[in-house]
């Protein structure tokens, strides 16, 4: 299972890569992709959608379920991954570069201190 440092990540199964400018980029972990299986359809949110900490953002449709994806922070989506429509298993192939969701701006910085660590989410990913 890869889960690398750099990341922060939900109990949810989403990660978080924290920007330098107050924005963020959002996707679901190698343990989710694996645990969903064959991607078949990931549904995004438009740009400039505002949602809340927790709040559903999307959905991540494979052959064995479908998911909700939930925002790990409060923010304005600035752009989602438009390949994503013509080719889901990215989410699949390559979860934490090509299979990334949302960029968003982050609302409120001080929620990032709730998000979990490698550790912490290791600590949930156990199979």
């Amino acid at each position: 299972m890869n889960i690398p440092e750099n990341l922060k990540y939900t109990k949810e199964h989403e990660w978080i890569k924290l920007l330098d400018d107050g924005e963020a980029v959002v996707g679901i972990t190698d343990f989710a992709q694996n645990s969903l299986g064959d991607i078949t359809f990931v549904e995004v949110p438009e740009a400039g959608d505002t949602f809340t900490e927790g709040e559903a953002f999307g959905v991540v449709e494979s052959v064995k379920a479908a998911s909700d994806l939930y925002m790990p922070l409060d923010g304005e989506v600035l752009s989602a991954n438009e390949g994503l429509e013509d080719a889901p298993e990215k989410v699949n192939q390559s979860p934490y570069e090509d299979g990334w969701i949302v960029k968003i701006k982050i609302a409120n910085p001080d929620q990032i201190a709730g998000l979990l660590d490698v550790s912490g989410y290791q600590e949930i990913a156990k199979d």
